[in-house]
């Protein structure tokens, strides 16, 4: 109340004042389960159940993350790519993921996750982000594939998400998709030009693939009976497809580009079964899976550390940015008050 206001109003006359009439929660509840329903959004001040709310924060995370901990592998390469423009490529690329890691945070950031937190829980171990980012890239046409299968296996993880029912997420996924089908495309034109190089090229490429089509198939997440958030996330609209399903998606996808391509997928129980219109595949090694996971992955630490140092080595960066957001709000509350 301001001093006017107390003039017209003594103490012993209060205002009246609206007052919010409290809303029972089970009314709540029902009016986010017809959103659901619908296959409408949630919005970031519309209510939802705090369990709701958690797994949003715990896979947005995850997927920043991701981004985040994947510019290190094909930043491996940037300094050594064989001509300028394959350099300017990966930088363009490596570039994009860093802002996929923004939209994202920014999508967490909604929910009451500050950035600040989800980068303590990621250098921490606390979070965690895809597993395939923990395999080395050993040679340079790991860059090509790696666009090829990892940004593919991502385009089959994403697309449904543009339809999540978490309004920030999906918009931000709108243009995180746009972006990572031109990298599978560029993945996969760098692979075709190395398969009409040399046979040590081709050699190359093949041995590539090889080692990353079993860690691809794991960035699905683990089989659906395995999955414990799967089910939940489904009936929320989070996710619109199953684990399982998104792999199968990914095989059949991948099949017929790999044999424009030129290049033998390292399954000798893939093939096609004509009665259920898919191929069958051999499942991944869902131990190996379990143990990168948790931790014991070939560069876990590696990933960890440098993220940890990258973050620690900016923190001036940071505090300098703050120092001039404040003097510039200073210096406008100063004209304000002219």
């Amino acid at each position: 109340m301001t001093v006017e206001d107390a003039v017209d109003h003594p103490v012993d006359q209060p205002v009246d004042e609206p007052v919010d009439e409290p809303v029972d929660e089970a009314e709540l509840q029902a009016r986010f389960d017809a959103v659901i329903a619908r296959h409408d959004r949630v919005e970031p001040r519309d209510w939802m159940p705090e369990r709701y709310r958690a797994t949003l924060v715990r896979q947005i995370a995850q997927h920043a993350h991701s981004e985040i901990i994947g510019m290190q592998p094909e930043g491996n390469w940037i300094t050594r790519a064989p001509s300028l423009r394959r350099k300017a490529i990966l930088l363009a690329k490596v570039q994009d993921e860093a802002g996929h890691g923004l939209y994202l945070y920014s999508a967490c950031e909604t929910l009451g996750a500050s950035r600040t937190e989800l980068t303590e829980k990621l250098v921490s171990g606390a979070q965690k982000y895809s597993s395939i980012f923990n395999y080395p890239t050993l040679s340079y046409a790991d860059v090509g594939t790696i666009g090829w299968l990892v940004d593919g296996a991502a385009i089959c993880n994403q697309v449904p998400l543009c339809r999540t029912s978490y309004g920030p997420y999906g918009r931000a996924m709108i243009r995180v998709c746009k972006e990572e089908s031109f990298h599978q495309r560029q993945g996969y034109e760098l692979l075709m030009t190395m398969m009409r190089g040399t046979d040590e090229q081709r050699a190359m490429v093949q041995e590539s693939v090889d080692r990353f089509w079993w860690p691809a198939l794991m960035m699905f997440g683990p089989p659906d009976a395995d999955s414990p958030n799967t089910a939940q996330s489904m009936a929320w609209g989070i996710k619109r497809d199953t684990n399982d399903e998104l792999r199968q998606k990914f095989v059949d996808m991948t099949v017929p580009q790999a044999e424009r391509l030129g290049v033998t997928l390292p399954d000798p129980g893939l093939v096609w079964d004509a009665e259920r219109g898919h191929h069958d595949f051999t499942q991944p090694d869902w131990e190996e899976f379990l143990e990168v996971v948790k931790g014991g992955g070939p560069c876990n630490a590696e990933r960890i550390a440098h993220r940890r140092a990258a973050h620690e080595d900016g923190a001036w960066v940071r505090e300098a940015a703050s120092a001039f957001a404040r003097r510039q709000d200073a210096a406008a509350r100063e004209v304000s008050r002219g």
